[in-house]
């Protein structure tokens, strides 16, 4: 299925994915950009799924309630190690893993504090 106006986002060199209105993009293994759709759920979610998207937005909320400065530093640790997330992402697998001595050794290897000083492994 192709809707019309695929082709202006080619022109503009854009490669559209994800959601945009009522279709679903992606790009397949062959390069080439499919779509198709949205299909909305059937079923209401499971309490597992139920849980894990308050897991998720618990860590949005945590971020959010960080300083600047902090989310800065969380940026920071994530450009410097040349991760290929961003910090927010890094804080989000932090949060959910509880990743700790990965992100104590990321603060003592550059030098750059992202968790509170009371949370750090000695």
């Amino acid at each position: 299925m192709k809707p019309g106006g695929l082709a202006i986002y080619s022109v503009l060199g854009l490669r559209p994915t994800g959601d945009l209105g009522p279709y679903t993009f992606y790009t397949s293994a062959r390069n080439r950009v499919v779509i198709f759709p949205k299909a909305p759920p059937l079923n209401p979610p499971s309490y597992l799924q139920t849980v894990q998207r308050n897991r998720f937005r618990l860590a949005a909320k945590s971020w959010q309630a960080l300083p600047d400065i902090e989310q800065k530093n969380w940026e920071r640790i994530s450009k410097t190690a040349k991760l290929t997330i961003n910090g927010y992402n890094l804080f989000v697998w932090y949060y959910l893993r509880n990743g700790e001595a990965t992100i104590q050794a990321f603060q003592d290897r550059y030098t750059i504090q992202v968790l509170p000083l009371m949370w750090s492994v000695p």
